[in-house]
């Protein structure tokens, strides 16, 4: 039987490119989308980063618990303030979601 070989994996062998792989803080990779006119940053989140945390999502208007992994999406131009948390099937369903969804009574007023 040969010996195991660990070897670390080149730049050129995975799927995405150095520039869109950029993990952070968080653990993610960052990407830029196009969408309603504007250019986003998006970045995935890893639960194990999002531990201790709760978010509310602006797709669906529900909290994104804490350990859940997730999106975070901004407009390019926009600072740390206009950061927004999403479940990843709201994000990806941002286009067919309509603007202005409308809480239940007894939820929660942020």
């Amino acid at each position: 039987m040969s010996p195991r070989r660990n070897r670390a994996k080149g730049a050129g062998s995975s799927g995405r490119s150095a520039e869109d792989d950029r993990s952070g803080r968080y653990g993610g990779w960052q990407s830029t989308e196009s969408w309603q006119d504007e250019e986003w940053n998006v970045r995935h989140v890893a639960g194990a980063s999002a531990q201790g945390k709760e978010y509310r999502c602006p797709g669906c208007d529900q909290l994104i618990p804490d350990g859940v992994p997730h999106v975070v999406a901004w407009p390019e131009h926009a600072g740390v303030d206009d950061r927004r948390h999403w479940h990843k099937a709201c994000w990806n369903a941002k286009d067919r979601r309509t603007t202005r969804v409308q809480r239940s009574r007894n939820a929660p007023r942020f």
